[in-house]
């Protein structure tokens, strides 16, 4: 599924891409040039512009549309957890567990054995 609207995302851009280049600008930009002027003849002088405009306008929601939708397709299996979670889980793991202290010992060291001269 977010692989397709991917595609689709792409193919809107290129689609609105040419809209945006045939358009009219200041200078007349390629819209004079496509065809030899043909958009122009085909649907009249003004009309032309206001397809080409409102194609862009169309097209230019329906891409921001898709790219809003993408986020919420975009599944990566992990389960969804915050930054401050995430860095708090590493924080834990890096610190070392504190050693555990053994309980004291007692005194289990043996009856010292008498010297030879205290013998007796």
């Amino acid at each position: 599924m977010f692989t397709l609207i991917i595609v689709i995302i792409a193919l809107i851009g290129v689609v609105m891409t040419g809209l945006i280049l045939l358009q009219a600008g200041k200078g007349g930009g390629l819209a004079g040039i496509a065809s030899g002027g043909a958009t122009t003849q085909i649907l009249g002088a003004r009309q032309a512009p206001d397809v080409l405009e409102r194609g862009t306008w169309i097209l230019a929601t329906v891409f921001i549309t898709l790219c809003i939708l993408t986020n919420f397709v975009i599944d990566d299996g992990s389960s969804q957890r915050s930054v401050l979670q995430q860095s708090e889980q590493s924080t834990q793991q890096s610190i070392p567990a504190p050693e555990a202290i053994p309980p004291p010992l007692e005194d289990i060291s043996p009856e010292p054995t008498p010297l030879p001269e205290q013998q007796q």
